[in-house]
């Protein structure tokens, strides 16, 4: 399939509000591909590389080579590329990593390079979202949905299962030759061709009624076969299930049926634990294998009273008074391959388990949460174990809720009881609140976007006040909850407030405030201040505000001690 293809399709979806639209399109292109570039298919449009980390960003698209005129860039090329560009260490590797792409890109189109920047930013907003992605998988094999979406939930990707699916309904397609309806219609049989269209339409519609109902029964036999291999095994791990924001505990439980159970949410590195036997191996969230790294984990599972078993939970690193430290230490720990002995000892980690999808020979993917917590109360001891409360009383839940954030962590989930686990999904039934940090920052740059954002200023650089030299101290870079229409205001009233630019950055007079939202403030060595913000992502601007009210960065750093708002 050529590259090209998806790179049209990509605009097709991108320029349309019709889910419907957005379906067949993504369809389309699935029956189309290769057997063997179904999964790449899905990854493009869903606007992911297969390999998510490459080595490659925004600096690295400068100053390559103009457009091809001709399209001849296969789908497999494009992936083969990128592989060898993730694959590229050592000395001399930036260069390297640079050389591949300029060849790759000096081959794609002007719509291709527009959607390949795209995959390299993660800019591609063009709505191909889970949902979206999974009902194409359902057009294009023409397979029952429950059948699919079940063993998307347990094969933890959508990719593998659109790959199986769309192979399936192309086998059990019938041939003209082969289906037996053909042969006996029209005018070979006979008198009524001649005298008239009605034995010969209704012959025909026979044929094809006849055909199509061959052709459903042949693929729903087939797809059945096929997908029957995705099912829950342990060892394999499944891709968690996912909590709803909500604004607050009040709305959290509104949208809760009944009495909810309130956890901690802990701000640590999830986790999937899967047991069997002595064997326990431990996967994150994106179903990367880390049991290497955290043997106390697996020392823990292992000596439970249990044959076989998955578990769902959080690992955290806790200080000597049990709040917990910095995101980027668990992170650090759990992403270190090296010295996990003396890592051990130097940062400890903690497990904490809320959910239990397998028990000793038992699915409880479909079980209520009720049934699944009973499990993993009669099998984990209380210190694996997250806190919890069962209530339906606002009071309560705040107090809960407030008592949580004094002991530091992130906030709570708030859960239906009866849901079962729906892996790989965010919906109603788990519902996370968060005391939300807003800052108001002044935009001291902003660069240029890519692919749909070309021509328009993206990227802000954002700065917090320094009330002692009247400097600004960078906290980081965002382009995150910017609107189209946000984008046209933002780069009209930038371009305005210019002091000097570069190829791909505006400098701007540091006048503009800009409300932004964010997760906490973590340790970065990349900024002089020595602080960055995770996840930030932009509210409103506040021109009813001046850069001499911006917030200061004694209050960032007091949010990065964990004593601020």
């Amino acid at each position: 399939m050529l590259f090209v293809d998806l790179a049209q399709a990509s605009a097709t979806v991108s320029g349309t509000s019709s889910r419907l639209a957005k379906v067949r399109e993504i369809a389309d292109c699935l029956r189309a591909a290769d057997p063997d570039e179904v999964a790449l298919v899905v990854f493009y449009l869903a606007g992911e590389l297969r390999q998510r980390r490459t080595g490659v960003g925004y600096a690295a698209l400068r100053d390559l080579p103009a457009p091809s005129e001709t399209a001849s860039l296969g789908v497999s090329e494009v992936d083969q590329a990128f592989e060898e560009i993730s694959r590229v260490a050592g000395p001399g590797s930036q260069a390297r990593r640079r050389q591949l792409l300029s060849d790759i890109w000096a081959r794609a189109t002007a719509p291709e390079q527009r959607f390949l920047a795209g995959l390299i930013g993660g800019e591609l907003r063009q709505g191909a979202l889970d949902g979206v992605m999974v009902d194409a998988v359902i057009k294009a094999s023409a397979l029952p949905a429950a059948d699919v979406r079940r063993a998307i939930m347990v094969a933890g990707a959508i990719a593998p299962v659109a790959s199986a699916a769309v192979a399936a309904a192309n086998d059990a397609t019938p041939t003209d030759s082969g289906t037996g309806t053909d042969s006996g219609t029209g005018t070979d049989s006979g008198t009524g061709s001649d005298s008239g269209t009605g034995s010969d339409s209704g012959t025909a519609d026979g044929a094809s009624d006849a055909k199509t109902g061959a052709t459903v029964r042949a693929t729903a036999r087939v797809g059945a076969s096929v997908l029957d291999q995705f099912r829950l095994a342990v060892g394999r791990p499944l891709r968690p299930m996912l909590a709803s924001p909500a604004p607050d505990m009040a709305a959290a439980l509104a949208k809760i049926d009944g009495p909810a159970a309130l956890e901690w949410k802990l701000d640590g590195v999830r986790v999937q634990v899967h047991r069997e036997g002595d064997s326990v191996r431990i996967f994150t969230r994106t179903l990367d294998e880390v049991t290497g790294r955290l043997p106390e984990i697996v020392e823990a599972v292992r000596a439970l009273p249990s044959g076989a078993i998955v578990l769902d939970g959080e690992v955290i690193a806790l200080d000597d008074a049990d709040r917990p430290r910095p995101f980027q230490v668990t992170a650090s720990r759990v992403g270190s391959r090296t010295d996990v002995a003396k890592l051990r000892e130097a940062v400890p980690v903690r497990a904490f388990f809320f959910d239990v999808l397998h028990h000793d020979g038992r699915d409880l993917l479909g079980e209520p949460g009720t049934e699944r917590w009973a499990v993993l109360e009669r099998v984990l001891p209380s210190h694996l174990r997250v806190p919890r409360i069962v209530t339906s009383h606002l009071d309560a839940a705040t107090t809960f809720f407030s008592d949580t954030c004094e002991r530091g962590h992130e906030g709570v989930v708030v859960k239906a009881l009866t849901a079962p686990y729906d892996a790989g999904r965010r919906g109603a039934a788990w519902i996370k609140v968060k005391p939300r940090h807003t800052l108001d920052l002044v935009v001291l740059a902003v660069e240029w976007g890519h692919g749909r954002r070309t021509g328009l200023l993206s990227n802000l650089h954002l700065g917090a006040r320094d009330p002692r030299t009247g400097e600004f101290v960078m906290l980081g870079k965002t382009f995150k909850g910017l609107t189209d229409e946000l984008l046209r205001w933002q780069t009209e009233r930038l371009l305005a407030l210019e002091s000097h630019r570069d190829r791909w950055t505006v400098y701007v007079r540091p006048e503009l405030v800009v409300e932004i939202a964010f997760d906490g403030v973590q340790t970065s060595s990349r900024y002089a201040g020595g602080m960055a913000l995770r996840f930030a992502r932009v509210l409103r601007y506040r021109d009813d505000k001046t850069a001499t009210e911006a917030d200061t960065v004694e209050t960032v750093r007091a949010i990065h001690a964990g004593s601020g708002p």
